[in-house]
């Protein structure tokens, strides 16, 4: 493997991450590399809590790629048993436990979606609960007596929860611990993580300095937001691009964001190299209705190629803003009249009946062009194909059965 020199890997994967932490360190990591042409071992770890994954979740995946294609390998830890403790990263209260089996088919979800990102050929794919299952009580203790309470305290976290008398429960302390040994247990050079994940990752390069192994680096990128602007991109919070979601679904959702968020969007959400991202975050600032676009256009192209974003933009352009029915749409055939409301929630991703009537009442739908009023209105092909347009890409076409 021929490797780049190292100040410049260095150089590129300093793009859009918050910490390194120490830099020295890494750049002292990529020299021996290069000296010895032999790859770094750059951990990513992942406890599927939830099986689909968004163009946050993403951002890490993304710089595991850039270490795979500088020659490095990568490593994805998929947590299924640190996923039955729950990371307490950034949660006022305890998680809810998961079952092993839970996890495993939230894992295999994960680890097709990531393949999306990742070259799975290339990379190790592993599962914690190999090392973590087997430990016994005594293997327990001596792992926890690596660490104090007294700096398992210092998270921020904990000692919000602590100084307002909330309880910690005790598996919560033996998770970062937990995490640490995924480190140890692949020997990794470099962890990659969320802002979210610092206490983390620094307790993996503590627990491997006390377990007498060169102490891994930690690379913290930021939390991207999501589409209100605000708020971490979550699917819970209904602000998230999904990466298998459809290229016109994706493209929409991408020219929705705000403006003040298209150069962070350029930056952790496209591949655009270190070298293009200054010139588009001028042009993002000077333009930004057509930097949108060419983001959205990036974004669908990185999961669906080319020639999907070109019909993602065309699509947008004839049913937005020309306002034409797209050539194809999903066709579902009826064998009786079907309320509006149900058939927004059954068939146009319309999350529940309550939120079918404000659409509604929002003059978010249209039936045959037309604005509909009457939530509790049916849909009735029987006399020919009814369209329904729900929001501003969704469109059905009810065809009598």
């Amino acid at each position: 493997m021929s490797f780049l020199p190292p100040e410049e890997q260095l150089r590129q994967l300093r793009r859009g991450v918050e910490e390194i932490l120490p830099e020295a360190d890494l750049l002292a990591k990529l020299k021996k590399s290069y000296e010895t042409n032999t790859p770094l071992v750059v951990k990513l770890g992942a406890d599927p809590s939830r099986p689909d994954l968004h163009l946050g979740h993403a951002v890490v995946l993304r710089k595991l790629r850039q270490f795979q294609d500088l020659g490095h390998k990568a490593i994805l830890i998929v947590g299924d048993f640190t996923g039955m403790i729950g990371d307490p990263s950034g949660k006022s209260k305890t998680r809810p436990a998961l079952t092993l089996e839970e996890t495993r088919v939230n894992g295999q979800s994960y680890f097709e979606q990531a393949g999306r990102i990742l070259d799975l050929d290339r990379a190790g794919v592993v599962y914690n609960s190999e090392w973590l299952a087997p430990m016994s009580f005594a293997d327990v203790i001596h792992l926890a007596s690596k660490y104090t309470v007294a700096r398992m305290l210092e998270r921020d976290e904990f000692d919000k929860r602590f100084k307002a008398n909330e309880p910690i429960a005790i598996h919560e302390f033996l998770y970062p611990l937990a995490q640490a040994l995924d480190s140890v247990a692949i020997k990794a050079d470099v962890e990659l993580g969320g802002t979210d994940q610092k206490f983390n990752l620094l307790v993996g390069r503590e627990i491997m300095s006390r377990s007498g192994m060169e102490p891994q680096v930690c690379m913290t990128l930021p939390i991207l937001e999501g589409l209100d602007g605000v708020e971490k991109m979550s699917k819970s919070l209904d602000n998230y691009i999904g990466i298998t979601e459809a290229p016109e679904q994706m493209y929409g959702k991408v020219l929705s964001i705000p403006d003040a968020l298209i150069a962070r969007y350029y930056t952790f959400a496209t591949d655009a190299s270190v070298d293009e991202l200054p010139a588009l975050h001028a042009f993002a600032a000077a333009n930004p209705r057509d930097a949108k676009h060419d983001v959205a256009h990036r974004v669908v192209a990185l999961y669906h190629g080319a020639e999907a974003a070109d019909a993602a933009r065309d699509h947008f352009e004839k049913t937005v803003i020309r306002k034409e029915l797209p050539d194809e749409m999903p066709e579902i055939a009826l064998d009786a009249p079907m309320p509006l409301v149900d058939a927004l929630v059954q068939h146009a991703g319309v999350a529940s009946k309550g939120e079918a009537r404000r659409l509604v009442q929002q003059g978010g739908v249209q039936v045959n062009g037309e604005k509909a009023t009457d939530p509790m209105a049916t849909i009735d092909p029987s006399t020919g194909p009814v369209v329904v347009k729900a929001g501003k890409r969704t469109f059905v076409r009810f065809v009598a059965a």
